[in-house]
């Protein structure tokens, strides 16, 4: 059978609204709502009369709630403190968490051990915090009297506490000892075995033996007949691939199936089961490539123990439900499923935004995931070739199910451990069913990530085991029916959450994007551009004489300064249309003209359509008159008018993003452009123009002229240059800077963007796996080619050493190649010369032996791979170096300060990014502002038009900042128009007005 036969096909993100009508129309349940209610009644009553002193997370997450100063608190420290290696790091993050909260108060209110103890031992160490004392002083003065090491180790008991009951065991070994004990013996457990997903082939190689060790040990130490009567494993893809992305999808259905295959056939012959845990939407139908491979695999014929999680926030649940089914059925298997309510809601929702998706893979409301839940589990309990497992802490959710299964027992019931012990013993005792674990193994470093995850989950004020914590929250709220909730409100999405394409609205329309991980949007992207390959050949550049644009340019300027400003804005949203219907073929000529991936020219189209409606925007608030106050008898009105003819240069290395927001920026200011394109590409500027003129632009308002830096020279020296504005090189920048000012005549504004030596800080409390990530996009996608790109990674020394091994280790996947192919992460530089000159810097280091990673590129072309280069200094970096070089140096934890004033000396000052959990050294930054553009906890690229207004100060640029509230109006000029309307012998206005 072929992969595609296999293939699972689904609506990534259909409208809620077609799932709220199905629910809506459905016959009624009604044989069944009386039972389900008095259960869920009954399961609820057994949750909140547990004895007193039993204690579970339960309590701890309505003791220390979230919204609370000391909740957030505990989850950062939850987060990062154990990774911390160093001393002065770890004091600076529990003066800066602790000292904001009262723990000493939460002791004194609960009788519970957990929380005593934890709020004993994080109040001793807040009563060593005084709030009023910046992080440097706390430190000193607790040093002074050996506050610190009390602190350290009284915060680090207590998280290790809180740790001790979400983990099972440390290793494997002591998980399974702890489920043969008398406390333990009544349920089944299935093991996770923690840990970060693979940056590295080496941390993938880890993760499998982990598993698989894990395996062997399950296997010897089970009882019980059959993977449903006995422990299993649960794995994670994503753990077992450095490259488990939707774009990689050849080489991880090559590479990946068969290890997973191995996993399973171990799990085969140890008779237990082995579930692949749900992941991202985005990886959702590659991880079900993954597993349709290893489902019809002959050798584990005759196994009941293979499984797959469903997440039932995710609108494909029933869809992926149906699916595994078909294929087990067709390859004659019993699988197990577990259905759970999902785990990354947020970060579903913030991709979905990023990416301008029409609509959100996961559901909005809670009540719309709740019905989908018991959808899915009707299906469940439908399907013949699967052994359903339904994971929840809700004790309506499985009242129902327990209804709905009338007196089945062949299925089971799961919660986390630390969890739902009363909800699940009293489930027990009602139905029979079984209830399995999920029981997570690992050291306590490796908890940090699903301890915090399941803090958010389980402590929002959504969550079913947050509202049940809560005494004042009335039975009949608690469990009501989730049906009623959306009769009632008619709602089928959040009141307060916009689909992506309405993010920025009323003010403008989102640009649409894709999601790679939906294969039928992908195919449909590339069929846009498959007719359009080669087309850049037929596009013949002229150069046009700076004296003839600059004629056309100036003799259209009247007509269109005079043209009212809706109307010139109405022309600009009609040219994001045209980027956004034609981008098939804009995305083959950033293909072949600037070698460009294709997640690049996706974004950059993405971007162009959105300069064009936020300046379209920004003008009809900024150009329209503006009433001034002023005392009685006089109008006075500031207006903004065009400047006359502008002169936009734009550079190569976002030819159709910065090219369009240059010229849309002077056109709705009133403005009439020539606009001088880079000389590598000028095929891409040529198209950019013809849609600016199909959208209406009157002839002349925009003059495309192509050609080198003597037509740039030539448009900058002549007077009737208005303006200019500029983003490439300092040197050129300085270059025009020296030209307007020698030319005499009227004094002209140049807004210059230029490039940076930027800076990315990261301290010890960072999570490496996501500094990895951030690195990686930051410094090598576009091949560095971009102003913004990473130049240089300052790692705190105590974490040098293993953040380099990861970072060197991710470096190695990436793949080097064509930009057309869509598996490709780093295309080619723009020319030979570029190369050339990368090369010849690359090997004067290297001789100095300062190259700690060199990877290999195709001979052909113009690519040079990822470098990482050792400094000693920040200082040792004193210009940019414009491609895919990552330079790295160490500080010590005391230096963060002068590491700030060591960015600033280098003179640029366009972006800077910072890896840390310390609030006070992002506050440090932000007051600081060393840098244009800060970016905290995520990469330093792709600044988002009208959210992160991008541009720089000093060597980096004029400002203002492109695609921020101020940028137009250094297009404009003003007048003020002040008229006496007393002149009339009284001011009318003044004499009516009442009283």
């Amino acid at each position: 059978m072929t992969d595609e036969s296999n293939a699972f096909s689904a609506p990534y993100a259909p409208p809620d609204e077609d799932f709220a009508r199905l629910w809506l129309a459905a016959p009624s349940r009604d044989d069944l709502r009386a039972a389900e209610t008095a259960l869920a009644a009954r399961l609820l009553g057994a949750i909140r009369s547990r004895p007193p002193g039993v204690v579970g997370v339960e309590d701890f997450l309505r003791e220390f709630r979230l919204s609370s100063r000391e909740g957030l608190a505990v989850m950062a420290l939850a987060e990062a403190l154990a990774r911390a290696p160093d001393n002065p790091t770890a004091d600076l993050l529990l003066a800066d968490k602790l000292a904001a909260g009262d723990f000493e108060g939460h002791a004194l209110r609960s009788d519970a051990p957990l929380i005593q103890a934890c709020a004993f031992a994080l109040g001793l160490s807040a009563r060593l915090v005084e709030a009023e004392f910046s992080p440097r002083p706390v430190v000193a003065g607790l040093a002074r009297r050996l506050g610190a090491p009390a602190l350290r180790t009284a915060a680090r008991q207590a998280l290790r506490l809180l740790g001790g009951h979400f983990v099972f065991g440390d290793t494997i070994h002591a998980a399974l000892a702890r489920a043969k004990s008398p406390a333990c013996r009544k349920d089944l457990h299935s093991f996770d075995m923690l840990g970060e997903g693979a940056r590295t082939a080496q941390d993938a190689r880890a993760h499998f033996e982990a598993y698989a060790h894990a395996i062997q040990a399950i296997g010897e130490a089970a009882e019980g007949e059959g993977p449903p009567r006995r422990p299993g494993i649960s794995v994670k893809l994503s753990a077992l691939h450095p490259r488990y992305e939707a774009i990689a999808n050849e080489r991880v259905r090559a590479e990946l199936a068969p290890r997973l295959r191995e996993l399973a056939g171990l799990a085969r012959e140890q008779d237990i089961g082995l579930t692949v845990d749900a992941e991202e939407a985005n990886r959702l139908e590659l991880s079900l490539d993954v597993i349709g491979r290893v489902l019809a695999d002959p050798s584990l014929a005759g196994w009941e123990g293979f499984g797959v999680a469903v997440q039932a926030y995710q609108k494909r649940a029933g869809s992926v439900i149906d699916h595994v089914a078909e294929l087990a059925r067709r390859f004659g298997r019993r699988v197990t499923m577990r259905l759970v309510k999902g785990a990354y809601w947020d970060s579903e929702i913030k991709r979905a935004q990023e990416r301008g998706l029409a609509d959100y893979p996961v559901f909005t409301r809670k009540s719309m995931t709740d019905l989908n839940y018991l959808a899915c589990a009707d299906r469940l309990l439908a399907a013949s070739h699967v052994f359903p497992q339904f994971a929840t802490h809700n004790a309506l959710t499985a009242a129902s199910i327990v209804a709905r299964a009338r007196g089945r027992r062949d299925y089971e019931f799961q919660r986390l451990h630390g969890m739902g012990e009363a909800l699940h013993e009293a489930l027990r005792q009602h139905s029979g069913v079984a209830c399995r674990v999920y029981a997570p193994v690992g050291p306590h470093r490796d908890l940090l990530a699903y301890l915090v995850r399941r803090l958010i989950e389980n402590g929002a004020n959504t969550s079913f085991v947050a509202r049940a914590a809560e005494p004042e929250i009335s039975e009949t709220d608690l469990l009501a029916d989730p049906l009623d909730i959306l009769r009632a409100s008619g709602r089928a999405r959040h009141s307060r959450l916009p689909l992506p394409r309405d993010l920025f609205a009323p003010e403008r329309k989102n640009s649409a994007g894709v999601e790679f991980g939906d294969r039928a949007a992908l195919a449909g992207l590339l069929a846009e551009i498959a007719p359009h390959r080669g087309a850049a050949d037929a596009i013949v550049p002229h150069a046009v004489e700076a004296e003839t644009a600059l004629v056309r340019a100036q003799e259209a300027f009247p007509a269109w300064s005079g043209t009212p400003v809706a109307r010139r804005a109405d022309i600009l949203l009609r040219v994001a249309d045209l980027v956004e219907s034609e981008r098939g073929r804009l995305i083959a000529l950033l293909h072949e003209e600037a070698g460009k991936t294709l997640d690049d020219c996706l974004a950059e189209v993405r971007e162009a359509a959105d300069l064009c409606r936020y300046y379209a925007a920004e003008a009809k608030k900024i150009c329209a008159a503006l009433p001034l106050p002023g005392v009685t008898g006089e109008d006075n009105l500031l207006r903004r008018h065009g400047r006359g003819v502008f002169v936009c240069i734009s550079p190569w290395n976002f030819p159709l993003a910065i090219f369009s927001g240059q010229i849309a920026a002077a056109l709705a200011a009133g403005n009439c452009v020539v606009a001088k394109p880079a000389e590598q590409t000028p095929r891409i500027a040529l198209v950019a123009a013809q849609l600016f003129a199909a959208a209406g632009l009157p002839d002349g308002a925009l003059v495309c002229a192509p050609g080198d830096g003597a037509v740039g020279a030539a448009l900058v020296a002549d007077p009737r240059a208005a303006g200019v504005a500029f983003t490439g090189s300092v040197e050129t920048a300085q270059s025009i800077q020296r030209a307007l000012a020698a030319r005499g005549g009227p004094i002209v504004p140049l807004i210059a963007e230029t490039g940076g030596i930027n800076a990315m800080i990261v301290d010890s409390t960072a999570l490496l796996e996501q500094v990895t990530d951030d690195v990686l996009a930051s410094a090598f996608r576009s091949a560095g080619q971009r102003c913004s790109a990473l130049r240089l990674l300052c790692l705190q020394e105590d974490i040098y050493a293993p953040a380099l091994d990861m970072l060197i280790g991710a470096a190695r996947e990436l793949r080097i190649g064509d930009p057309r192919e869509v598996a490709t992460h780093i295309g080619p530089v723009i020319d030979a010369a570029a190369k050339a000159a990368l090369e010849a810097y690359l090997a004067g280091r290297t001789a100095e032996g300062r190259v700690l990673y060199a990877g290999a590129a195709p001979k052909s072309g113009n690519f040079v791979a990822p470098h990482i280069v050792r400094l000693d200094s920040p200082r040792d970096l004193t210009r940019e170096i414009f491609g895919p070089v990552l330079h790295v140096t160490s500080w010590r934890a005391e230096g963060f300060s002068d590491l700030i004033d060591e960015s600033a000396a280098s003179g640029y000052g366009l972006t800077l990014g910072l890896h840390s959990r310390i609030d006070g050294r992002i506050a440090e930054l932000a007051r600081r502002a060393p840098a244009g553009n800060i970016y905290v906890n995520r990469n330093m690229i792709g600044a988002v038009v009208g959210s992160q207004p991008f541009g720089g100060f000093g060597l980096s640029g004029s400002g203002p900042k492109a695609g921020g509230p101020d940028y137009l109006r250094r297009f404009t000029r003003e007048t003020t128009l002040t008229v006496n309307t007393a002149s009339l012998g009284g001011d009318a206005g003044l004499l009516s007005m009442e009283d």
